[in-house]
């Protein structure tokens, strides 16, 4: 029995770690958290100031940038769709330009009918 307990309280300490880590992660994932790890790195440039105030409008204005962002994002999809459905217009436009022979004939194969000698009229057939 007191295995049994043992392992319960080891079970529980674990959950516990685990909730203090999960707890940890969210608040590293918060939107000033996550611009703040972007922009970072930027800071060690000469551009640090536009950096430094890009940074605290964001701060300011987390929704309105994250609805940009997502504009942005949405537009540029957009314009990599459409410049897919681009490509495949111009290629079924420059095939249907592409010269097809159509002699109105249909050329069915027929085991049991005369074949022709290539360059035979059509009425002059020859058995093989």
């Amino acid at each position: 029995m007191s295995g049994m307990n043992e392992l319960e309280r080891e079970i529980e300490e674990s959950r516990a770690r685990l909730d203090e880590t999960i707890d940890r992660i969210q608040d590293r994932l918060t939107v000033p958290n996550l611009v703040d790890e972007m922009i970072g790195n930027a800071r060690r440039t000469p551009l640090s100031e536009v950096y430094d105030s890009a940074l605290e409008t964001v701060r300011r204005n987390p929704v309105p940038v994250l609805l940009i962002a997502a504009g942005v994002g949405w537009l540029m999809r957009r314009m990599a769709t459409e410049t897919k459905s681009h490509a495949l217009r111009r290629e079924a436009e420059a095939a249907a330009r592409v010269p097809v022979l159509t002699t109105g004939a249909d050329r069915v194969y027929d085991p049991d009918r005369p074949t022709r000698r290539p360059g035979a009229a059509a009425g002059e057939e020859t058995q093989t």
